[in-house]
Protein backbone atom coordinates (compact mmCIF):
# COMPACT_ATOMS: atom_id res chain seq x y z
CA UNK A 1 0.00 0.00 0.00
CA UNK A 2 1.33 3.46 -0.98
CA UNK A 3 1.72 6.38 1.51
CA UNK A 4 -1.26 7.94 -0.55
CA UNK A 5 -3.61 5.36 0.16
CA UNK A 6 -2.51 4.90 3.52
CA UNK A 7 -2.92 8.90 4.11
CA UNK A 8 -6.56 8.12 2.52
CA UNK A 9 -7.61 5.43 4.83
CA UNK A 10 -6.62 7.24 7.85
CA UNK A 11 -8.41 10.22 6.38
CA UNK A 12 -11.52 9.03 6.65
CA UNK A 13 -14.93 10.36 8.46
CA UNK A 14 -16.34 7.37 10.37
CA UNK A 15 -19.18 9.68 11.02
CA UNK A 16 -19.91 10.50 7.41
CA UNK A 17 -19.61 6.68 6.78
CA UNK A 18 -22.27 6.53 9.47
CA UNK A 19 -24.80 9.40 8.20
CA UNK A 20 -24.04 7.38 4.54
CA UNK A 21 -25.36 4.70 5.91
CA UNK A 22 -28.38 6.04 8.37
CA UNK A 23 -29.62 7.91 5.00
CA UNK A 24 -29.55 4.43 2.87
CA UNK A 25 -31.50 2.74 5.60
CA UNK A 26 -33.93 5.29 6.02
CA UNK A 27 -34.61 5.37 2.66
CA UNK A 28 -35.02 1.52 2.66
CA UNK A 29 -37.19 1.75 5.51
CA UNK A 30 -39.62 4.10 3.69
CA UNK A 31 -39.83 2.04 1.01
CA UNK A 32 -40.62 -1.07 3.44
CA UNK A 33 -43.38 1.01 4.74
CA UNK A 34 -44.94 1.93 2.27
CA UNK A 35 -44.99 -1.61 0.61
CA UNK A 36 -46.47 -3.21 3.63
CA UNK A 37 -48.91 -0.43 4.04
CA UNK A 38 -50.33 -1.16 0.66
CA UNK A 39 -50.30 -5.04 1.24
CA UNK A 40 -51.92 -4.19 4.54
CA UNK A 41 -55.02 -2.35 2.32
CA UNK A 42 -55.69 -5.29 0.51
CA UNK A 43 -56.29 -7.45 4.02
CA UNK A 44 -59.83 -7.40 5.44
CA UNK A 45 -60.56 -5.10 8.35
CA UNK A 46 -60.61 -8.10 11.11
CA UNK A 47 -56.77 -9.40 9.72
CA UNK A 48 -55.13 -5.43 8.73
CA UNK A 49 -56.85 -4.36 13.04
CA UNK A 50 -54.59 -7.40 14.41
CA UNK A 51 -52.19 -6.85 17.57
CA UNK A 52 -49.18 -7.93 15.35
CA UNK A 53 -49.50 -5.35 12.56
CA UNK A 54 -49.85 -2.60 15.26
CA UNK A 55 -46.40 -4.18 16.48
CA UNK A 56 -44.67 -4.12 13.12
CA UNK A 57 -46.27 -0.24 12.67
CA UNK A 58 -45.35 1.10 15.74
CA UNK A 59 -41.65 -0.28 15.26
CA UNK A 60 -41.45 0.67 12.12
CA UNK A 61 -42.35 4.12 12.82
CA UNK A 62 -40.28 4.11 16.27
CA UNK A 63 -36.98 3.01 14.03
CA UNK A 64 -37.87 5.66 11.35
CA UNK A 65 -37.37 7.85 14.12
CA UNK A 66 -33.86 7.09 15.41
CA UNK A 67 -32.94 7.13 11.70
CA UNK A 68 -34.01 10.90 11.33
CA UNK A 69 -32.72 12.22 15.30
CA UNK A 70 -29.17 10.53 13.94
CA UNK A 71 -29.17 12.06 10.80
CA UNK A 72 -30.08 15.44 12.14
CA UNK A 73 -27.71 14.99 14.63
CA UNK A 74 -25.13 14.32 12.31
CA UNK A 75 -26.30 17.39 9.98
CA UNK A 76 -26.33 19.70 13.02
CA UNK A 77 -23.01 18.66 13.97
CA UNK A 78 -21.59 19.80 10.48
CA UNK A 79 -24.13 23.03 10.07
CA UNK A 80 -26.04 21.32 7.22
CA UNK A 81 -29.47 21.15 9.24
CA UNK A 82 -30.82 24.22 7.51
CA UNK A 83 -34.21 26.12 9.44
CA UNK A 84 -36.78 26.66 6.75
CA UNK A 85 -39.65 28.27 9.08
CA UNK A 86 -43.05 29.70 7.58
CA UNK A 87 -46.45 30.46 8.82
CA UNK A 88 -48.15 27.24 9.83
CA UNK A 89 -51.41 26.77 10.74
CA UNK A 90 -51.79 24.89 14.31
CA UNK A 91 -54.74 22.57 13.19
CA UNK A 92 -53.57 20.95 10.13
CA UNK A 93 -49.60 20.32 11.94
CA UNK A 94 -51.17 18.89 14.39
CA UNK A 95 -54.05 16.88 12.70
CA UNK A 96 -51.07 15.60 10.65
CA UNK A 97 -49.13 14.44 13.29
CA UNK A 98 -52.08 12.43 14.98
CA UNK A 99 -52.84 10.70 11.42
CA UNK A 100 -49.32 9.31 10.88
CA UNK A 101 -50.06 7.42 14.01
CA UNK A 102 -53.97 6.55 13.50
CA UNK A 103 -53.33 2.81 12.77
CA UNK A 104 -51.12 2.02 15.82
CA UNK A 105 -53.64 4.32 18.11
CA UNK A 106 -56.64 2.32 16.86
CA UNK A 107 -54.76 -1.25 17.45
CA UNK A 108 -53.84 -0.12 21.22
CA UNK A 109 -57.29 1.30 21.82
CA UNK A 110 -55.72 4.94 22.80
CA UNK A 111 -57.63 7.65 21.94
CA UNK A 112 -55.73 10.95 20.20
CA UNK A 113 -57.29 13.99 20.53
CA UNK A 114 -55.76 17.59 19.49
CA UNK A 115 -57.07 21.01 20.97
CA UNK A 116 -55.80 24.38 19.92
CA UNK A 117 -56.38 27.81 22.02
CA UNK A 118 -57.37 30.03 19.25
CA UNK A 119 -59.46 28.78 16.17
CA UNK A 120 -56.78 29.78 12.67
CA UNK A 121 -53.49 29.87 15.37
CA UNK A 122 -50.43 29.77 13.24
CA UNK A 123 -46.84 29.43 14.65
CA UNK A 124 -43.45 30.28 12.61
CA UNK A 125 -41.26 27.17 12.52
CA UNK A 126 -39.81 24.64 10.52
CA UNK A 127 -42.31 22.02 10.17
CA UNK A 128 -39.87 18.97 9.02
CA UNK A 129 -38.13 19.72 11.62
CA UNK A 130 -40.90 20.34 14.91
CA UNK A 131 -42.70 17.55 13.30
CA UNK A 132 -40.02 14.81 13.81
CA UNK A 133 -39.65 15.81 17.25
CA UNK A 134 -43.34 15.98 17.80
CA UNK A 135 -43.74 12.69 16.20
CA UNK A 136 -41.05 11.45 18.11
CA UNK A 137 -42.53 12.42 21.12
CA UNK A 138 -46.20 10.64 20.38
CA UNK A 139 -44.53 7.88 19.28
CA UNK A 140 -42.94 7.50 23.16
CA UNK A 141 -46.07 8.31 24.59
CA UNK A 142 -48.05 5.72 22.70
CA UNK A 143 -46.05 3.13 24.74
CA UNK A 144 -46.77 4.65 27.98
CA UNK A 145 -49.89 5.81 27.80
CA UNK A 146 -53.40 3.83 29.16
CA UNK A 147 -55.49 4.96 26.99
CA UNK A 148 -55.41 8.65 25.85
CA UNK A 149 -53.03 11.01 24.22
CA UNK A 150 -53.80 14.58 23.48
CA UNK A 151 -51.80 17.42 21.34
CA UNK A 152 -51.97 21.09 22.91
CA UNK A 153 -50.73 24.45 21.00
CA UNK A 154 -51.04 27.60 23.11
CA UNK A 155 -49.27 30.84 22.87
CA UNK A 156 -47.49 32.41 26.34
CA UNK A 157 -45.65 35.51 26.44
CA UNK A 158 -45.00 35.80 22.78
CA UNK A 159 -43.91 31.88 22.60
CA UNK A 160 -45.58 29.18 21.03
CA UNK A 161 -45.86 25.81 23.13
CA UNK A 162 -46.60 22.86 21.60
CA UNK A 163 -47.67 20.08 24.24
CA UNK A 164 -48.03 16.18 24.12
CA UNK A 165 -49.32 14.80 27.15
CA UNK A 166 -50.48 10.78 27.78
CA UNK A 167 -52.20 9.41 30.80
CA UNK A 168 -49.61 6.85 31.63
CA UNK A 169 -47.63 7.26 34.95
CA UNK A 170 -45.61 10.35 33.83
CA UNK A 171 -42.20 11.05 34.07
CA UNK A 172 -39.68 9.24 36.66
CA UNK A 173 -38.93 12.33 39.25
CA UNK A 174 -35.40 12.00 38.30
CA UNK A 175 -35.85 12.49 34.85
CA UNK A 176 -38.14 15.99 35.96
CA UNK A 177 -35.01 17.04 38.23
CA UNK A 178 -32.62 16.54 35.69
CA UNK A 179 -34.07 17.71 32.91
CA UNK A 180 -31.51 20.39 31.96
CA UNK A 181 -28.85 17.33 31.08
CA UNK A 182 -30.54 16.24 28.00
CA UNK A 183 -28.50 13.22 27.77
CA UNK A 184 -29.73 11.08 30.51
CA UNK A 185 -27.14 8.35 29.74
CA UNK A 186 -27.75 4.79 28.08
CA UNK A 187 -30.27 2.73 30.23
CA UNK A 188 -30.70 -0.74 29.01
CA UNK A 189 -33.47 -1.68 31.53
CA UNK A 190 -35.69 0.67 29.89
CA UNK A 191 -34.12 1.48 26.10
CA UNK A 192 -33.58 4.74 26.44
CA UNK A 193 -30.54 6.83 25.97
CA UNK A 194 -31.94 10.25 25.91
CA UNK A 195 -31.55 10.89 22.35
CA UNK A 196 -34.96 11.87 21.84
CA UNK A 197 -35.01 14.47 24.71
CA UNK A 198 -30.99 16.02 23.29
CA UNK A 199 -32.41 16.20 19.50
CA UNK A 200 -35.55 17.66 20.67
CA UNK A 201 -33.71 20.60 22.92
CA UNK A 202 -31.61 20.81 19.71
CA UNK A 203 -34.26 21.57 17.00
CA UNK A 204 -35.76 23.77 19.40
CA UNK A 205 -32.78 25.59 20.09
CA UNK A 206 -32.56 26.33 16.00
CA UNK A 207 -35.49 28.58 16.47
CA UNK A 208 -34.85 31.90 17.99
CA UNK A 209 -36.33 35.36 17.80
CA UNK A 210 -35.47 38.45 19.45
CA UNK A 211 -32.30 37.26 20.94
CA UNK A 212 -34.58 34.15 22.70
CA UNK A 213 -34.11 30.23 21.70
CA UNK A 214 -36.67 27.63 21.86
CA UNK A 215 -36.10 25.06 24.25
CA UNK A 216 -37.87 21.68 25.45
CA UNK A 217 -39.88 21.05 29.36
CA UNK A 218 -40.87 17.73 30.62
CA UNK A 219 -43.95 17.55 33.24
CA UNK A 220 -46.50 15.38 35.26
CA UNK A 221 -48.55 18.35 35.52
CA UNK A 222 -50.90 17.83 31.83
CA UNK A 223 -54.53 17.58 31.75
CA UNK A 224 -54.81 13.43 31.37
CA UNK A 225 -52.57 13.19 34.60
CA UNK A 226 -49.69 11.35 32.88
CA UNK A 227 -46.69 12.88 31.26
CA UNK A 228 -46.40 16.31 29.24
CA UNK A 229 -43.68 17.00 26.93
CA UNK A 230 -43.57 20.73 25.87
CA UNK A 231 -41.61 22.33 22.89
CA UNK A 232 -41.25 26.07 23.17
CA UNK A 233 -40.90 28.53 19.91
CA UNK A 234 -40.02 32.06 20.17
Amino acid sequence: MSDHDEQSGEGLDFSTVIASTVHDMKNSLAMLMQAYSESLASLPPELSGSREHGVMEYESLRLNGMLVQMLGLYKLQVNQLPLRPAWIELDDFLEAQLARHNNILRARHIKGSLEVEEEGMLGYFDAELVGSVVANVINNSIRYARSAIQLHASMRDGQLSIAISDDGEGYPPAMIERQSDYVMGIDLSTGSTGLGLYFGERIARLHQRNGVQGHIELSNDGPLGGGTFRIWLP
